[in-house]
């Protein structure tokens, strides 16, 4: 294969086009190509009154040789990016292993586990994917809270109910396969090539499913409504898990994929003598804007055309403070949602469809906060701190889950809104106009103030007066860190224990976290036999 590089098509130039300009670009006839795939597809707004997608393509020709001897600029050997599956270690393995936690993380080392043979065994705290969107449906409607399977928890984990982002900062081969694996799952195709991949939560949900019923297919188990309670170890090395309803399961081996809001669980395992420690994090708000705002700021006269679909942004800004504030989670043509797992707690989320159809564009507005700030040294005191600005917020709302919510011209000014004004929130449950000040601490308002400022000055608008602040988006990251040797991918502590992921201090995405879960599988195949 030949890797051809920089083709570029204009915005009014359809996909089929990159043919032409292949077989230009390598000076041969339609009877010499064999295949072609797109690798990567991107957009370059950088010119005003211009919009190009630049194109990377994988190409089979025949006389492969003779043109590459030619050394035509942008055109090299494709590399193999194919997934090379770990070779099995010989070490016995008593039981069949573990995998706790249904989220990206879990869902690939099982995936993974169960392709090469292990036959995992599965337990996530939450309902299958069907149940569970029946149970936010009511929450969502009528105010009734699961705190077992809810937006946090349950198959798919939290990113199921989000824009279904696949983009990853992770430079790592994993992420094809990732993605690949998606596809075979449901998937669009285009995931493999777009710039910025994102599936949506509508179609996420039978992806997820049906990754499920491939792990089941290859002999491993996937257990719903199963929360592990505690955890067997003797002389640290793991022995099994007691699950909430008192049956054991005995296993010398788990990867440990329970989320980021796996509260009860990260105290248990503190209890246990687990390694961990408090790390850094971010809290905010969602910001909502008009969808529209965003496209004609991002797309200028191009704004409402076809190809380009609902424009996206990500801002970062350093405030006087030296805090970091950043957009998170940003989801075009989205809605804000509740996302809430504990009772008298107020979360919000980010949630966007495939086709980002909705009329807002909403993202978290995130300030960083770092274990100096919790008020105590304690690996769990980051966890206390996301609890008291959520049951701030719910106070805020009026404690029937309402959400907060502010005006940014009133943030900006320091007074209490009223009433909304021509942005609709889109958060299901209700927002009561309030001071979001009452709800952080100083440094976070001043640092989302100042902030909001320069995002202006980057995004046109982005500081209008009628722009809706609803808080409290608390979950952007886990709390702690669950620490683990990077070489056997063990806890530090606990020998057979694996943390992974998000919720394990060591993600933050759907891609990345379901890299990391591959990382664990493969250290634990390569050291073992399968059992």
């Amino acid at each position: 294969m030949l890797r051809i590089s920089q083709i570029k098509t204009s915005i009014d130039e359809p996909v089929e086009k990159v043919k032409e300009l292949l077989l230009k670009k390598l000076k041969i006839q339609e009877s010499d190509l064999i295949s072609y795939r797109i690798y990567k597809e991107s957009i370059d707004a950088r010119h005003r009154g211009e919009i190009n997608f630049i194109y990377t393509v994988d190409v089979e020709v025949k006389n492969e040789v003779k043109i590459l001897k030619r050394k035509i600029k942008n055109v090299s050997p494709s590399p193999d990016l194919k997934y090379k599956n770990p070779q099995p270690g010989t070490e016995p393995m008593a039981h069949r292993p573990l995998v706790i936690g249904f989220g990206p993380a879990g869902m690939f080392s099982a995936l993974l586990l169960a392709q090469m043979g292990y036959r995992p065994i599965v337990l996530e705290r939450g309902q299958k994917v069907e149940e569970r969107v029946k149970s936010i449906e009511d929450f969502w409607k009528k105010g009734k809270l699961n705190p077992a399977s809810n937006v946090q928890f349950g198959e798919g984990g939290a990113g199921t109910f989000s824009d279904g982002k696949l983009t990853s900062r992770v430079r790592d081969l994993r992420g094809r396969k990732v993605l690949e694996e998606f596809v075979k799952a449901g998937a669009p195709e285009d995931i493999l090539y777009k710039a910025h991949p994102h599936v949506g939560t509508d179609l996420l949900r039978d992806i997820v499913k049906n990754i499920r019923e491939q792990i089941i297919a290859l002999g491993g188990e996937v257990l719903f409504d199963s929360q592990v309670a505690s955890f067997l170890i003797e002389k640290n090395k793991l022995q099994g898990i007691v699950l909430k309803n008192g049956q054991k399961i005995f296993s010398n081996h788990a990867v440990l994929a329970i989320g980021h809001s796996a509260r009860d669980t990260f105290s248990e395992l503190y209890d246990k003598g687990v390694n961990m420690t408090a790390k850094p994090f971010a809290v905010g708000v969602r910001i909502e804007h008009p969808q529209s705002l965003i496209n004609k700021a991002q797309y200028k006269e191009f704004a409402e055309h076809p190809r380009l679909g609902a424009a996206e942004y990500r801002l970062t800004h350093k405030a006087s403070s030296g805090r970091g504030v950043y957009t998170f989670c940003m989801c075009p043509g989205g809605l804000v949602v509740p996302a809430a797992s504990e009772e008298g707690r107020l979360v919000t989320n980010g949630m966007s469809e495939h086709a980002r159809s909705e009329e807002n564009a909403n993202s978290g507005l995130l300030v960083q906060v770092f274990p100096e700030d919790f008020g105590q040294d304690h690996p769990l005191a980051g966890v206390e701190f996301q609890r008291k600005l959520e049951e701030k917020a719910f106070a805020l709302g009026g404690k029937t889950y309402q959400a907060p919510a502010q005006l940014v011209g009133d943030f900006l000014e320091g007074k209490a809104s009223t009433h909304v004004g021509q942005v609709t929130p889109s958060y299901a449950l209700g927002v009561t106009p309030t001071d979001l000040s009452q709800l952080f601490p100083e440094y976070i308002t001043t640092s989302m103030k100042e902030a909001l400022l320069g995002f202006d000055k980057k995004i046109e608008g982005f500081a209008m007066h009628d722009a809706v602040m609803t808080g409290v988006e608390s979950r952007s990251s886990s709390p702690v860190r669950i620490n683990r040797d990077e070489e056997s991918f063990q806890s530090l502590s606990t020998e057979g224990l694996y943390p992974s992921g998000e919720g394990a201090g060591f993600a933050g995405g759907i891609v990345s976290a379901a890299i990391d879960g591959l990382k664990c599988a493969e250290q634990m195949i390569s050291t073992f036999a399968r059992p």
